[in-house]
């Protein structure tokens, strides 16, 4: 077997798999890994082992060097003091070359070979000049990366309507797809107030639920349909998915509940 972990690159960057080799390690140790230039860090965030078979197709891929020491968790807070003061010029250079981006946040490699800058913009911007500009000052080379809303809201963290730290800065790895008609299928209000999340895109707790509210919908009537009951034909004005049951306005003004789990048996 093959011991394997998944490592968070640095704070903003994405996860990658590593082989451990001899090393211990578990979820939040941080360490010091291979990277296409040099030497990087992050923090372990899964670990695995895989058969000799499936290692084979890992032939090539990058080691973890060693378990961060005192030493190296001493240079990687340098490293992220100098990121923040980074930070500042690069809003600098912007305003001077008067591009169209916002500065969301910068990380410095553990070599100091590669500084990286996250911004997002609403259009292209051009930003060959910005990279010459910060390539002089701080004699690394520069990548500059562009992300979306949510990404920020995954650097920055925070909670979300429910109370608990945001799904993307927990444990999400990947963004997937969530759209209004998962809210509609639920029978949720469409307010954008009420069923977005921080980053002002849906929240993606509606693509978990999702399933389970279509399982639930089977058999049961939609909104404003006209139905038969025993009391008489009415229109549907509400239901509940979850406990299956759906209130009836009748011709003659009155409401009934229909309980269908009762109705099925």
């Amino acid at each position: 077997m093959l011991k394997v972990v998944e490592v968070k690159q640095r704070g903003s960057g994405g996860t990658a798999h590593y082989i451990a080799g001899d090393f211990k390690l578990s979820a939040g140790d941080y360490v010091i890994v291979e990277s296409d230039r040099g030497l990087d860090y992050g923090e372990v965030s899964s670990c695995e082992e895989i058969s000799l078979d499936r290692a084979v197709s890992q032939k090539g891929q990058k080691r973890v060097v060693r378990v961060a020491n005192g030493a190296d968790m001493d240079r990687i807070e340098r490293n992220r003091k100098t990121a923040k003061e980074a930070i500042k010029t690069c809003d600098k250079k912007i305003a001077e070359r008067n591009l169209s981006m916002k500065l969301i946040n910068a990380e410095l490699s553990f070599d100091c070979s590669k500084m990286i800058f996250y911004f997002s913009a609403e259009e292209r911007v051009d930003f060959r000049e910005l990279v010459k500009d910060l390539a002089k000052i701080f004699k690394a080379r520069i990548e500059l990366k562009q992300v979306g809303v949510r990404d920020e809201a995954k650097m920055f963290g925070g909670f979300g309507q429910c109370g608990r730290e945001l799904c993307f800065a927990r444990f999400l790895r990947d963004f997937e797809p969530v759209t209004i008609k998962m809210a509609k299928d639920q029978n949720l209000p469409l307010n954008p107030a009420k069923i977005s999340g921080v980053c002002g895109r849906l929240m993606c707790c509606l693509s978990y639920e999702h399933k389970c509210y279509k399982e639930s919908a089977k058999g049961l009537p939609k909104l404003s349909q006209r139905v038969k009951t025993a009391d008489g034909s009415g229109k549907v004005i509400d239901v509940n998915y979850l406990k299956r049951v759906a209130v009836i306005e009748l011709e003659d003004g009155r409401h009934i509940k229909i309980d269908y789990n009762r109705e099925q048996r």
